[in-house]
């Protein structure tokens, strides 16, 4: 494979987890961020081969933390080549109940924070002719009760990851988004059971990130779609 040095934030537990596992496996070094140190720190001795793993704490909604992040990844591995902006939250409740403080918790985090993630890493991209993977969803093209917020960070999510794609493509840099439908995951304080055996699971979104580093250069894939293969029952 090409790339060798990947960055993933949210990388502590469900999609973004199971990408660094995957990528780990594949022989990259992957630096993973979080929010929470506990659980990076858990990740990260959960991953194993501390030689090629590095866990830094670091907020999406905060460019100084991914510019650090970034910068630790570089100063342990040297370069960047793959970007996955994972990182992300969701409020779900009607319009007229939102408060202030949960729309830019949403926003922040799933479409600001994709932007800050991409300024602070672009010019070790440019650097690679390296890969921005965004993680975004079926909920950016596909609006619900409840999903005011959510709905407008994917898309937007969606929006930006296209346009940035265009833009990127002048530096050699490939973009694309992922927009997964249900997946089994901690998302939205959600516990993963054997209920969710018909969710996509997060290895599953692991294996297309791997699909498309793999992929011949001269082809983007530059948005998949993916959902489970049969809905869920009852």
């Amino acid at each position: 494979m090409k790339y060798q040095n990947a960055l993933i934030t949210g990388g502590s537990k469900g999609i973004g987890y199971s990408i660094a596992k995957t990528l780990l496996e594949a022989g990259l070094n992957v630096t993973i961020t979080a929010r929470k140190q506990e659980e990076l720190d858990a990740a990260a001795q959960s991953l194993g081969q501390p030689e090629k793993v590095l866990a830094v704490k670091a907020d999406a909604r905060e460019y100084s933390q991914l510019e650090a992040a970034v910068q630790a990844h570089l100063e342990k591995f040297g370069a960047l080549d793959v970007v996955v902006a994972n990182a992300g939250v969701g409020v779900f409740k009607p319009v007229q109940d939102l408060s202030i403080e949960d729309w830019h918790a949403v926003i922040d985090t799933n479409l600001t924070g994709v932007f800050y993630t991409l300024k602070a890493s672009v010019d070790a991209l440019s650097k690679t002719k390296g890969y921005l993977i965004t993680i975004s969803s079926l909920a950016g093209k596909n609006p619900f009760a409840g999903g005011a917020a959510y709905n407008a960070s994917k898309f937007g999510l969606n929006g930006f990851t296209e346009a940035a794609m265009l833009d990127l493509r002048a530096l050699g840099i490939k973009a694309t988004q992922i927009m997964p439908g249900s997946v089994a995951t901690h998302f939205n304080n959600h516990t993963p059971n054997e209920q969710d055996a018909w969710k996509i699971q997060p290895e599953d979104i692991a294996q297309i990130v791997q699909d498309l580093l793999e992929m011949n250069e001269r082809t983007l894939p530059s948005r998949v779609e993916v959902r489970p293969s049969q809905p869920k029952k009852g």
